[in-house]
């Protein structure tokens, strides 16, 4: 592997861009090798795969990125990390940074067509964490090469996206994460290895792609059926849809139909549930993603 980024660094390059970490992005630098390290290794890439990296900072991952995966895509909103991105590249990577291909760009508004070049087929990243749930299933909706990925995201956020039908932390992000992948804890990461150090640990979720368990049914329509069941998490199905089914009695009607017990609630429904009560009522409104 190719050099690497420490603590110093770290800061001497950003203090050679003039970067001050911001909250309003998100900014928290991995400043620890070992650590980039383990998530390339969990990543699991393989030379063939195509690497889509967002919010890349000032390189720490996209240095370990490069030696392994075929192509690295680093999508970067901030310009001016974004600029310094390739010289940082050339001087720590040597010839693998002809692989870089820095994008500077919003991640949640990136397409298919933004990314020129080699088609991603895994996403690894540090996600900004006010942004890592519609990143990643904005990504995965986008991009249907994406095969599999590893990001690292707040212990909170980690913990939601894998969560399965009755934990206390199973809700929206889990049901739509399990939409498009199979999903697992790969880890936690103490706040010491960030710069500045945020005041809370982060986890590390590893996805594979697979079907949709309903490929028959729309994403959004099945969507459309989460948000509502969410929203009132308290209340039963029957009276939690509602506004989504046109009343309590059409939705215990399409509850029924799905072979859902009305009187259960969206906590204890898997993914797959969700696409037969969105199937019992085909012409309820789409969703949102």
């Amino acid at each position: 592997m190719t050099g690497l980024l420490g603590p110093a660094e770290i800061r001497e390059l950003a203090a050679r861009l003039g970067v001050t970490p911001t909250k309003k992005l998100g900014q928290n630098f991995v400043h620890d090798p070992n650590t980039v390290r383990r998530i390339v290794t969990t990543a699991g890439l393989t030379p063939d795969d195509v690497a889509l990296e967002v919010g890349p900072g000032l390189g720490s991952l996209t240095l370990a990125l490069l030696p392994v995966a075929a192509h690295v895509h680093a999508v970067e909103l901030d310009p001016a990390l974004a600029a310094a991105l390739p010289e940082t590249a050339a001087r720590f990577a040597g010839t693998a940074a002809e692989r870089l291909t820095v994008h500077p760009a919003d991640a949640l508004r990136v397409t298919a067509d933004d990314l020129a070049g080699p088609a991603p087929t895994a996403l690894v990243a540090n996600l900004p964490y006010n942004v890592a749930v519609p990143v990643v299933l904005h990504l995965l909706a986008e991009l249907p090469t994406l095969r599999h990925g590893l990001v690292m995201v707040q212990k909170e956020v980690a913990d939601r996206l894998v969560a399965g039908p009755g934990s206390k932390v199973y809700g929206i992000p889990s049901v739509k994460l399990a939409w498009y992948a199979r999903s697992r804890a790969a880890g936690k990461v103490p706040p010491n290895v960030f710069w500045p150090v945020p005041n809370v640990d982060s986890g590390l979720v590893a996805f594979t792609r697979r079907e949709p368990p309903r490929p028959d049914v729309p994403r959004k329509a099945v969507f459309a059926v989460v948000d509502a069941a969410f929203a009132q998490r308290r209340k039963t199905l029957r009276a939690a849809l509602a506004g989504w089914a046109g009343g309590a009695d059409r939705a215990a009607a399409a509850l029924t139909a799905a072979g859902v017990d009305p009187s259960a609630r969206g906590e204890s429904l898997t993914v797959e549930q969700f696409a037969a009560i969105a199937a019992s009522a085909p012409d309820a409104p789409g969703g949102e993603q």
